[in-house]
This record gives C-alpha cells, sequence and structure tokens, in this order.
C-alpha cells in the first residue's frame, strides 16, 4: 500500500470522516506486522488507539442504551452493550467501511488472510473510532458511531430478547474477560418430592450469583439472573482477581482454597 495521505482523505471522506491530523489516521490503519517488516519507519502501530477506542465505545454505548431504554434493567443493558461491541459486530461495521484492504500490514500477515480476519478488522475500527476521539472529540465520535449502531441494534434487541439468561450471562462472561462461567450446586434440601436447590455461578474463583430452583437447571438459570442484575459488583472483582493473577501476586490454587473456606 501507498504511503500517500491523499488515499487516507478518500477513504475518511467516502466513510463521513474528516481527520485535522492525518497521523492518526495512519497509525489507527497500521497493524504491528507492517513496522515488523518496516522497522526503519518512524511510525506507531494501532494497539494504543485500540485500547482507547474501546473504552470509547463502552462509555458511548453504554450512555446511549441508558437514555434511549429507560425501563430497560442493567443485565439487559448490559448485554445489549456487549452485543454491540462484541467481535463479530465490530469486524461486520468494518467490513462496511472496506477497512481491511487500507490496512497497513506486512506481506506474511497479507498471505495468511489478515486483511478479513476478524480480530484484525475489530481493532483495526476500534482503533478509527480512538483516533477520531483524539482528533476531534467524543461529540464527533458519537456523531459517527451511533448511526452505525443503529443499523445493529436491532438485531441485538431480538438476540437479547431471544436467549435464556444463562446464555446471556456466558456471552457477557467471554465478551468481556475471556472466561467460561461455572456452576456449582452449593445445597440441596427438602422431601424428594419437593426438592430445593440453590446454585452458584463464579467467573475463576469470583461468586457472581445465586439461584435457587425445584430443579438444578432451575435455580442455575436464576443464579445467572442474579449474576447479570451484579454486573457493577462482580466485574470490579473478577477484573482485580484476574490482574493480581496475571502479576503473580496471587496464587490460583490458594484463591481457590480461600474463596471454599469463606
Amino acid at each position: 500500500m501507498t504511503h500517500d495521505y491523499d488515499s487516507l482523505r478518500e477513504f475518511a471522506e467516502r466513510n463521513g470522516l474528516t481527520f485535522n491530523n492525518p497521523v492518526l489516521l495512519r497509525t489507527a490503519l497500521t497493524h504491528r506486522s507492517y513496522l515488523n517488516e518496516h522497522p526503519d519507519y518512524d511510525w506507531e502501530d494501532n494497539e494504543r488507539l485500540e485500547y482507547l477506542g474501546d473504552a470509547v465505545l463502552d462509555f458511548l454505548l453504554g450512555e446511549y442504551l441508558f437514555l434511549h431504554f429507560p425501563n430497560a434493567p442493567e443485565g439487559e443493558l448490559t448485554a445489549l452493550r456487549a452485543a454491540l461491541v462484541r467481535r463479530e459486530t465490530l469486524a461486520r461495521l468494518a467490513q462496511g467501511l472496506a477497512l481491511g484492504p487500507m490496512l497497513f500490514m506486512g506481506h506474511g500477515e497479507v498471505e495468511t488472510g489478515g486483511r478479513t480476519r476478524l480480530a484484525t478488522l475489530c481493532a483495526a475500527f476500534e482503533a478509527l473510532v480512538g483516533a477520531l476521539h483524539l482528533d476531534q472529540g467524543l461529540a464527533q465520535v458519537a456523531q459517527w458511531v451511533l448511526p452505525l449502531m443503529e443499523g445493529e441494534l436491532a438485531g441485538a434487541r431480538v438476540e437479547v430478547a431471544d436467549k435464556d439468561p444463562k446464555s446471556r450471562f456466558q456471552e457477557l462472561a467471554q465478551g468481556s474477560f475471556g472466561i467460561t462461567p461455572r456452576y456449582r450446586t452449593v445445597r440441596s434440601e427438602g422431601p424428594d418430592h419437593a426438592r430445593n436447590f440453590v446454585v452458584e455461578v463464579a467467573l475463576d474463583e469470583v461468586i457472581c450469583g445465586r439461584g435457587a430452583g425445584s430443579s438444578k437447571q432451575v435455580a442455575a438459570q436464576n443464579a445467572a439472573i442474579d449474576a447479570l442484575a451484579r454486573v457493577a459488583e462482580w466485574t470490579v472483582l473478577v477484573a482485580e482477581e484476574s490482574s493480581a493473577i496475571e502479576r503473580g501476586a496471587v496464587d490460583p490454587t490458594l484463591a481457590a482454597a480461600e474463596q471454599v473456606t469463606q
């Protein structure tokens, strides 16, 4: 790909964008493989902008959903936002912008399908959002992004409505932390003909919800409902737990033992 700013400006204009600082746009479109093959270029890849764009999208969509669905509970709002910012959705938006062909990408990455890889397209879209935020601020990002997202919202609402609580919680957990929920029966009581079960659902060693029911399946669904209603509580704990384990400050085995004894 050529490095001239004319082609970048044309890409931006085709997609309803303008950049005061074209270097930000170039950075948003630069995959790290390109710089690996061109170490003499004094460029930055798009990974830091991807991080920023992810945070901007979370905030913008969280506010949008909060204002437009005043009667929706927290769990539903969270599930809707997760559906809108997940990899498949953002990659689809990137495809609509013809983002893949514009990426500065190493030959090896191109030959292995990098321009159509969902993770790469998702990251590039987030980086583009981050670049626009730095260039012109949050209001301009909202003006550009929200109409794109409105086209995805109807499908997300149908999807969330059709999913049972366990499926919604699993998608949220895997999308946010890459962790599959683990359910365990902690208590059963009552006579055989009227048994009552209590089930907890956890991410790693953090208990996110608890539910009761006449069967283990019903109790597990209720535990997922409880977890979806307490998103603000357990997301902080899971993030702290994951960070501590990554730093080596917590031994996962000891954390598990401590959780059991509590």
